[in-house]
């Protein structure tokens, strides 16, 4: 990296990467071992917002369009996921997952459905089986029919898998290095195909690639890099983010009821309040559950942009509603062993109470490139939601082609 002194300082460097979470640290990873990289995060330190604010889980890929970003990426990602965790010694469990059908027209048309979905993504391990199948798995879960195994699923410590991104990103051989409490507050193209960002109105970094993985700030950041620059030629506007909170609630004071993932079927917004095993096999926790937030929130008002605020609370009064979900898979649930844990926010480009004009950006994936603004080396990821965290090295290795492919 290279500082030049003016009026105005300025860095100098090939790649800038916007954003330390999970998928900027894969990014920023995947990148350094061929150029240099200067990694920004506004935060003091790497995934503090979604990516540490998640259930855990290693997805298999089950539920995604055919073809989408992330049925390709998840399947793919999966594999890598599972090889990187082996390599490190990163803990984790291929533990597997159980979808249950609590109703008849669940076993009988949902999860035969879900299945045919699976297997047109390239997921040939699935497999219903049936109740009895499910007792000598699961003794405690309860279910109609049966339900739909999948034993690529698992759990992993995200915490340890982010920290050796960092470390590869910074090691030896690479070349990467973080900035931390840096905020991407504009930006300007240059004729000559530099991208000028403005960090923190306090300096000015020059670079040939730019990728926003800021998360649930990237359409933000979108905002800010493509209209406060006086050099707009793409005339493209970025979609805005809307969120979704998941709240989650601990089993406390009994022992672990689940030895796999049990889930019910998807619910729109979300995969339903299912259950997860720690990756230390110690505890359990149920959900996310879908809390749509206001479609005017505005994350970057001070107010909300407090993350031990209100907004990140789990409120106890929603204990009855969790209950009632979980029963239907463990009826055998005992009153008042749940208790708050935490929750998260996920970034979606849909909002159910607007109408939107692209359906298909509702279930995917958004990668904003030069196709789409006519900026070049300028990329945005834009609804990086679940299953990100499994997709995170395969979106990793498919920026750094595009930036390969456009050097």
């Amino acid at each position: 990296m290279r500082m030049t002194s003016t009026s105005t300082a300025h860095h100098s460097v090939q790649v800038a990467v916007i954003g330390a979470g999970v998928l900027g640290l894969a990014v920023a990873r995947a990148i350094s071992q061929t150029a240099e990289v200067l990694l920004l995060e506004r935060h003091a330190t790497f995934g503090s917002e979604t990516s540490s604010r998640h259930s855990e889980v290693i997805h298999a890929g089950l539920y995604y369009p055919t073809k989408s970003w992330k049925a390709k990426w998840c399947v793919k990602g999966k594999e890598l996921l599972y090889h990187y965790c082996r390599e490190r010694h990163i803990p984790f469990q291929n533990c597997g997952k159980l979808i249950v059908a609590t109703t008849q027209e669940q076993w009988k048309k949902d999860l035969p459905r879900l299945q045919q979905q699976a297997l047109r993504n390239g997921v040939i391990d699935v497999t219903l089986i049936n109740k009895e199948m499910v007792q000598q798995l699961e003794p405690n879960v309860s279910c109609v029919g049966g339900a739909l195994w999948s034993p690529s699923t698992g759990v992993l410590d995200s915490h340890t898998y982010m920290t050796h991104l960092l470390a590869d990103a910074e090691a030896d051989g690479s070349s990467c290095t973080m900035v931390r409490c840096s905020n991407v507050t504009g930006a300007r193209f240059e004729n000559d195909g530099t991208i000028v960002l403005q960090v923190d109105n306090d300096f000015e970094l020059h670079c040939k690639h730019a990728i926003n993985c800021a998360g649930l700030q990237a359409a933000h950041v979108a905002q800010q890099i493509h209209s406060h620059n006086n050099n707009n030629h793409s005339n493209w506007t970025p979609p805005r983010h809307y969120f979704a909170k998941g709240n989650y609630f601990r089993l406390q004071g009994l022992a672990n009821p689940f030895t796999r993932l049990i889930y019910p079927l998807p619910e729109p917004g979300g995969l339903g309040v299912h259950a997860t095993i720690d990756w230390s096999g110690t505890s359990t926790k149920f959900g996310p559950n879908v809390e749509w937030l206001d479609p005017n929130l505005d994350l970057n008002d001070n107010h909300n942009s407090n993350m031990d605020g209100n907004l990140y609370c789990v409120s106890e009064e929603q204990i009855p509603q969790f209950e009632h979900e979980i029963r239907k898979y463990w009826p055998d649930l005992p009153k008042d062993s749940l208790v708050p844990d935490y929750a998260g926010i996920r970034p979606k480009l849909h909002h159910p109470s607007l109408q939107h004009s692209s359906p298909a950006l509702e279930q995917d994936f958004y990668i904003a490139g030069p196709k789409q603004h006519h900026v070049a080396g300028l990329y945005h990821l834009l609804g990086i939601e679940s299953p990100g965290l499994t997709s995170s090295m395969a979106i990793a290795d498919y920026i750094a082609q595009q930036i390969s492919i456009s050097s």
